[in-house]
This record gives structure tokens, C-alpha cells and sequence, in this order.
């Protein structure tokens, strides 16, 4: 593949073959009915087909997408059904005759097959938004895209917006047909030129907004709450300063003026170094009203991020836990947040872990909006390089009861996803990861979904229907990969034991003697963290019940979880019926196992039709790292284990690296 070709993702051509060998009918007027008839043309220009306009001549059309004022289904909604031999997609806005088409892409031949009745699909979530961590220039430490295993940005490049953004339109094809409709162009961390997209970069914003408009995806930039005075020259940036709160509704008005649909703000205030509130000895509530009500007339909204902790803790201060953070700073704020505030809450308590809780601030806060961040991006869970298909984690969480309602339910502000997608020729660097960014769409749209289903149906669209060894051998390696990397990395909750600022590969101690509050406390008798009500950090009583007593628990608590909320002895018996040390040998031993099996696997996979000598050649490679790495984590955790207890493997095996 050359640096010019893009893979084709979930949309290769042969997709829309059912679509463009028929006769189809597009009825209602708009931009995005416009994308409709254009999609449909191009396959029937392909394919042979015909699209029609207005009354339908020269028989019975086989497909009919149409807008109509009384569906069964409003907003982005859609009915579907076939009868008498005809498809037909009904909905109320041009918006839900898009998401019918792909549909309709999705079920390919089935769609035009046996009759069957109405069926009525609507999302769960009215904002379905990825945020895109790119940097406009080139950051010295975390590159173009921060936290982008993916090459460079869509968007930007060295200090520009790109020229050519065709790219961007194929980017938008994709995310319409999965689901996502917003999109946050910069990273949360504004650096000095980011700022100014707010100002004199402006038309930049504008010129990707154009070409995302088509598939009905909404932009949004990352804003510095601190940019009156980096980039508006006043002395000041106090939430209760008229002069500021003049800038700002100032501000908003420029970005409307020149993007009439524009989103609205994303925000990181007094985290990791960001300017915020604080620094005037105001509230976050006070920060995210007053860009709240700057674009309130607009229809804008203030997504305003919930990662607010203490990132130079000491080490020795056993009673601060980064865990309650979020809860501390934000619930007392409940109800005193403006109706067009978003607050975005990470799915975990720390920071996007192969295996954490979910946020007690998910079910804490009734009467803000809440969304639910999630990060596609394998920042943790292995960059990119490793296979880890991450939609069974998603779905668990998404189902979780708290305060008697699932997390979907409580996520009345949307769910957020950090973009994985980069200017490689693949999007994602692992061809194999474009899973993930299609099932967090889809599971925006419908958190019921069934993962391994979404996986199906993914290696279906990207690879073809009529392999099913081919299907059989990709949903082997895929379904079960989060718990595969689970396994060779950090136990039973623990988390972070991660080389330091990259993240990648095992450093047991890494962050063991640092300042971010990301702790294991092994010692010679035990490990984990005690963040019980009775002798720990009383973090477990920010949970509603049952789970404030379930986590409290030694004897309760989940096993996949006990590191996170206890510590306790080497020795301590897990329901498994295996010790502690035991399961850290166990799962790593298998878990390395586990990852050689994916090239076995891979390598019965022949080069042939959608997959490319140079796709197979890329994941090929990227197996290889894997299991390299995961060979590494089972032999540094399981030495640095058998170094604090003494305590031998009951197999045999040797635990000491050798």
C-alpha cells in the first residue's frame, strides 16, 4: 500500500454492492438527503443499479429511502421494513435517512431477502462524540497527536491545517456508518497554537466543519479556559469578570458566525497543569457556567471534563487516593451546573485501565448531564501494537447497574470516546483496531448491543461475507483479546504498572515512588490498595449500595477487582480457588500463551481478496511485538512477585525471568 492509498475500513466498495445492482428511490430535499442520493449513485454507477427522484417509473423500485413528516421513529431514528418486495427506509430528518442507508449496508444481501415487519432503530445516546487528542503543532514530548499510535493527524500538520482534506471525508463516511455524529478536532491539553483556533485559526475550524457537514457530524474544539488572556490580552481570566464573560459571549459569537452548527466547547480546567477555575478561587461550576452562557444562544454546549486530581501527591500520604478525586471536587456541585453543561466523567476512577471500577460520580450527580468518556484509543491496552478488542469491556460497563439504572442509562450527556485514527494508511496503525472505533460507535447507538455480534458484523463489512473460515479464525483471535491482555498485565485491578510517560510495555515500579497518585504497595506480605471505609481511604463509600458494601468486603468483592480495593496477603484464596500469587502466575503464564496462539491463528489466514499483502504483512508484524511483549510482562511481573513473597509457583515453572 502506498502512502496515497487508504484502506477502505467497514466501506469497501463491495459493501454497497447490494445497494448498487438495484433500483432505489430517494425522496426529500436537504444536504444529507443529498449524501444519500450521492452514496447511492456511486454504487450505482459501480454496480449497474439505478437511483431515482421523485415518482418512482419503470417498476417497483427495490430500495426506497425517504423522509417523512410521521415516522414511527423522530431525531436521528429510522423505521425499516420490507414488504412486496420493496425496502424501505422511512424517517423525520434527513440525519436518520443516513443511519437507514448504512443500515441498510450493513445487512447487505439480507435486506433485499425474505419480507420482514417494521422495525424501529433509535440511539441510546443523543451525542455520540469522539475527541481527537491532535495537537495543530508538533508538541515536543507528545508529538502530533498525543497519545496517537496511529502516525499523524487528519487535521493538522506541522503548525497547519492540512490542504488535501479528503482524508477527513473519508474519515466522516466511516464515523457516519457507524453511528458518531460529533467530533472534537484538538486535544484537551491547548498548547499555544491550539488556542487560536478559537481566533485567528478560526477559518481552519470552519474548512473541517464543511467537510464533516455532509454526514451530519458536528465539530467541536478544545478550548483553554485560560484563553482571554493567552490569546484575547486581558489580565485576567476570573469566571465572575465581566471583561471576561464579555470575551467569551464575544467569542462564541465569532464561532457561530462563521460555523452556524458548531457543537460547542470541550474543557480540561485545573488538571495536569491546565488553567482553571481554581486559580480564582472559584468552583468549577462557576468555570463551565460561564462558557455555559456565552453559548447558550447558540444552542452550544460546555463538555466539561471530571479529571480533576492532585498530580504532585506524595507518595508516602497513604489517606490521598487519586480515585476520589472526581467525586471530592464534583458531586458537592451537583445541580448547580447550567442545562448546556456536559459533565464528562471517565468510565473509571483513575485513568482508562485494562480493569477499573466504574466512576461512583457516573450515579452521583442526578440532577447534571452526564457523559460517559471512554478512550478507543489503546493508550493502556496496548497502543495499537497489540490485539485488544475492547467492546466486551465497554459493553460490561455500559450494562453495570448503579443507583438501580445501567451507566447507558445514567449517560444522559452522550457517550465520549478518545479517536484512535491517525493519518496511517490503515487509520488505526493495527488493521485490527478499526474494531474498536466501530464498535464504539455502535455501541453509542445501541448499549444492549451484543459485542462479539458488532464484531461479526464488523469483519463482515471490512473483509467481505463469503470467507466464514476467514470470519471464524478473525472472531477467534478478537473476541477474547481484552482478557488476554488482562491476563499478562498488571492483576486483579491493580493497574498502572507501565513504563512512565509512554505507557507502553511493564515497569512494575514505575510509578510506584512518583508524584501521580497511581499506586500497588506491594510489599513483602501483600499488594493492592485499601481504599475501604474501615482502615483505607474510604473510597468505597462514594459508591450507592449495594456496591459501597460489596467493594468493602475483602470476602465480596469482585476477584477481578480486589487489588483495587484491598490489600491483602500473598496467600489470600480468590473464588477461583487459587491463591493471589498463584493467579498472578497463572494468567501471566497464560496470557503469554495466549498471545503466540494469535500468529498460529493469523498465519493460516491467506493473502487474497480484502486482505492485502500489505495488511497481512502489517498484522503480521504487529503479532510479533505482541507477543515479544507479552513475554516481557510475564516474566517481569512474575520475578518481581516471586522477589516480594518467596513464594514458588505449585507448577514448576521458573518465575524468576529465566
Amino acid at each position: 500500500m502506498s502512502e496515497t492509498e487508504v484502506h477502505h475500513a467497514w466501506l469497501p466498495p463491495v459493501a454497497w454492492q447490494p445497494i448498487g445492482s438495484r433500483r432505489t428511490l430517494v425522496v426529500g430535499t436537504g444536504p444529507l438527503v443529498d449524501t444519500v442520493r450521492n452514496e447511492v449513485a456511486q454504487a450505482c454507477a459501480r454496480y449497474g443499479g439505478e437511483v431515482r427522484t421523485g415518482q418512482p417509473g419503470g417498476g417497483a423500485p427495490d430500495l426506497v429511502l425517504r423522509t417523512d413528516p410521521d415516522p414511527a421513529a423522530d431525531g436521528d431514528g429510522y423505521e425499516l421494513v420490507r414488504a412486496a418486495g420493496t425496502t424501505t427506509v422511512r424517517s423525520a430528518t434527513p440525519a436518520g435517512l443516513l443511519y437507514g442507508l448504512f443500515h441498510v449496508v450493513r445487512l447487505g444481501a439480507a435486506a433485499f431477502g425474505a419480507d420482514f415487519p417494521a422495525r424501529t432503530e433509535s440511539p441510546a445516546a443523543r451525542r455520540r462524540m469522539l475527541d481527537h487528542w491532535d495537537n495543530v503543532a508538533v508538541h515536543p514530548v507528545m508529538g502530533q497527536v498525543e497519545r496517537g499510535y496511529a502516525g499523524g493527524s487528519l487535521f493538522w500538520r506541522d503548525g497547519a491545517l492540512r490542504e488535501d482534506l479528503s482524508r477527513v471525508h473519508a474519515y466522516a463516511r466511516l464515523l457516519a456508518a457507524c453511528g458518531i455524529n460529533a467530533v472534537t478536532v484538538n486535544n484537551v491539553n491547548v498548547h499555544a497554537a491550539e488556542a487560536r483556533l478559537l481566533t485567528d485559526r478560526l477559518a481552519d475550524v470552519a474548512a473541517i466543519a464543511t467537510v464533516l457537514r455532509p454526514y451530519g457530524i458536528r465539530v467541536h474544539l478544545s478550548v483553554s479556559f485560560a484563553a482571554p488572556m493567552l490569546v484575547g490580552g486581558l489580565p485576567t481570566a476570573d469566571p465572575v469578570d465581566e471583561g471576561v464573560r464579555r470575551w467569551w459571549r464575544e467569542a462564541a459569537g465569532r464561532v457561530y458566525a462563521a460555523i452556524a452548527d458548531f457543537g460547542g466547547f470541550v474543557v480540561k480546567a485545573d488538571s495536569e497543569g491546565q488553567p482553571g477555575p481554581f486559580g480564582y478561587g472559584r468552583s468549577h461550576a462557576d468555570g463551565a457556567n460561564l462558557l455555559a452562557a456565552a453559548l447558550e444562544p447558540f444552542g452550544g454546549v460546555v463538555h466539561w471534563r471530571a479529571f480533576v486530581y492532585n498530580h504532585h501527591q506524595d507518595w508516602r500520604d497513604r489517606a490521598t487516593d487519586r480515585a476520589r478525586a472526581a467525586y471530592d471536587h464534583f458531586v458537592p456541585l451537583d445541580g448547580r451546573f447550567h442545562a448546556n453543561v456536559v459533565l464528562q466523567v471517565k468510565y473509571g476512577p483513575i485513568d482508562f485501565q485494562p480493569r477499573e471500577p466504574l466512576s461512583p460520580v457516573i450515579a452521583a450527580m442526578p440532577a447534571t448531564s452526564v457523559a460517559v468518556e471512554l478512550q478507543v484509543t489503546q493508550e493502556y491496552t496496548g497502543q495499537q501494537r497489540h490485539v485488544c478488542y475492547l467492546a466486551p469491556q465497554w459493553s460490561e460497563l455500559l450494562r453495570f447497574p448503579l443507583a438501580g439504572r445501567s451507566v447507558a442509562e445514567l449517560a444522559g450527556g452522550g457517550l465520549v470516546a478518545v479517536s484512535n485514527v491517525g493519518d496511517d494508511p490503515f487509520w488505526t496503525g493495527h488493521p485490527l483496531a478499526q474494531a474498536n472505533l466501530y464498535a464504539f460507535g455502535r455501541l453509542a447507538w445501541d448499549p444492549g448491543a451484543d459485542p462479539g455480534e458488532l464484531l461479526d458484523e464488523w469483519i463482515s463489512l471490512t473483509f467481505g461475507p463469503d470467507d466464514p473460515a476467514l470470519r471464524r479464525t478473525l472472531h477467534l483471535m478478537m473476541d477474547g483479546s481484552w482478557r488476554t491482555y488482562e491476563r499478562y498485565t498488571a492483576p486483579l485491578g491493580v493497574g498502572f504498572m507501565v513504563h512512565p510517560g509512554d505507557h507502553y510495555g511493564p515497569a512494575v515500579d514505575g510509578y510506584e515512588y512518583s508524584r501521580w497518585g497511581t499506586y500497588h504497595f506491594a510489599d513483602r506480605d501483600g499488594v493492592g490498595v485499601d481504599r475501604t471505609r474501615a482502615s483505607g481511604t474510604g473510597f468505597t463509600g462514594q459508591y450507592p449500595a449495594p456496591w459501597s458494601d460489596v467493594y468493602e468486603s475483602v470476602w465480596s468483592c469482585p476477584d477481578e477487582l480486589l487489588l483495587f480495593f484491598h490489600h491483602v496477603p500473598y496467600g489470600h484464596l480468590l473464588r477461583s480457588g487459587s491463591t493471589v500469587i498463584q493467579h498472578i502466575y497463572d494468567t501471566h503464564f497464560a496470557g503469554a500463551e495466549q498471545a503466540a496462539e494469535l500468529v498460529a491463528w493469523w498465519r493460516a489466514v491467506p493473502v487474497g481478496g480484502l486482505v492485502t499483502a500489505e495488511l497481512h504483512a502489517r498484522v503480521t508484524e504487529r503479532l510479533g511485538e505482541q507477543v515479544r511483549c507479552a513475554r516481557e510482562w510475564r516474566d517481569q511481573i512474575n520475578a518481581y512477585f516471586w522477589r516480594k513473597s518467596g513464594v514458588p509457583d505449585a507448577h514448576g515453572r521458573p518465575v524468576d525471568g529465566s
